[in-house]
Formats: C-alpha cells, structure tokens, sequence
C-alpha cells in the first residue's frame, strides 16, 4: 500500500475537519436561528457541493486560487510559493469541498435545540455566547460529532476535487484515492485491492464510531 499518500490523506482529512469545526459550527448556528429571510441563498452555496460534479468545483477553486487570480496572487507575494498543486491549495478545496458535511449535521442540531432553554438562559442574565456555548452545544452534541466524523471521512475519500487543485505530486497532493486510480492505471490490481481494501474498511469503521458515539452520548445525557 502506499503509506505515504494515507499519511497525507490523515493529515489533509485532520486539517480540514479541524477548520471546518472553526469555520462550520458559527454558520450552522446562524443558519438555524438567523432571521434574516435571504439565508436561504447562504444554505444553497453551502449545499453546492452536493450537486455540483467535484470537477466542476475543483476548475472554479483553482481559477479562484491561480496565480492571476487576487488571491492567489497575494498568497505567492506573502509566502513566495503557489496555492495549485500544493497542500495548502489542497486544503483550502477540502474545506470548500466538505463544508456541507459539517454544516447541515450541526444546523440540524442546533435547529432542534428548543428555543425556550435559550431564552430562558438570556432571561437569567447569560450571554448570547455563554448561552451558545453552555446550552446550545452540549444539546447539539450528537449533530457536531456527526458532522466533524462525517467532515474526516468524506476529505479521506476525495477524489476529482483533489485531482483538479492537486493534481499527483507524490508526498505533496498524491491522496489515497488518487493513488488508487495510480494502481489501476499501471494494472497494479493488487496494490489497489488493498488500498481500496484498507479506505473500505476505514471508512466503515468511521461510520460505525458515529452511530456508536450518538447512541452512547444520547444514552449518559439523555437531553433533548
């Protein structure tokens, strides 16, 4: 197998879902509890990468992360190097990529935390953010767990998204699953059997972690 492309599939799948957990669980809230009647145009960018072919949204990142690009060229002035085909570029396509792994999960939780535990916390004098953070996300556990499992499985299993921002350096953007499609390409069906075995097997274990932690966290705090 090859150990390094899992290594470095480990480590974009840890980064992303850390980012995500940062950037994911603020908008979830203010998706569930936003009044604001256009968030639904917010709901439908995050949801994009559902729909949208992974090829597709890999050609616009890396249009929006070229070296001609304002983005990608401030980058190249502060570090001197190039989002494409780096690992940073690489992450920065994960966490657009999976956003909506983590999003809609916790937006659903905290969407059925009830309202009047808030309220009543902002009637005994709290914060809205002491609030959020001492009622809100204790209830909306399970949801945030689910995402942040969710988030590190489906980074593990990318695929067109990493090719198009990556492409196939080894040690830098070789991912598992392209280093499956590797495997295949030079007929290599036995290396790619135990690869595709060992992201299988992963992959079940990680779904397997989610229902198991949902039942024991609803089972030692059974709140609702």
């Amino acid at each position: 197998m090859d150990w390094q492309a899992i290594w470095l599939s480990l480590r974009l799948a840890a980064s992303t879902t850390l980012i995500l957990m940062a950037v994911g669980i603020p908008l979830a809230w203010w998706l569930a509890f936003s009044p604001r009647r256009w968030k639904f145009l917010v709901e439908a960018v995050v949801a994009l990468p559902l729909v949208l072919p992974p090829t597709v949204l890999g050609f616009y990142i890396l249009l929006a992360i070229g070296p001609h690009s304002p983005a990608g060229a401030l980058y190249a002035r502060l570090t001197g190097g190039m989002l494409p085909f780096s690992f940073q570029g690489l992450l920065l396509a994960s966490v657009l990529y999976s956003l909506p792994f983590t999003v809609q999960p916790v937006a659903a939780a905290f969407g059925a935390v009830d309202r009047r535990l808030l309220e009543a916390a902002w009637c005994l004098g709290t914060s809205r953010f002491a609030a959020f953070r001492r009622v809100a996300v204790p209830l909306a556990r399970a949801g945030i767990a689910t995402g942040a499992i969710l988030s590190f499985a489906h980074t593990m299993g990318e695929f067109g998204v990493v090719l198009m921002v990556g492409g196939n350096i080894a040690g830098v953007t070789r991912t598992v699953s392209i280093s499956i499609y590797d495997q295949v390409q030079a007929l290599d069906y036995s290396a790619a059997w135990h690869t595709s075995l060992f992201l299988l097997a992963f992959s079940f274990g990680v779904l397997a972690l989610t229902y198991a932690l949902q039942r024991r966290i609803w089972s030692v705090w059974p709140m609702s």
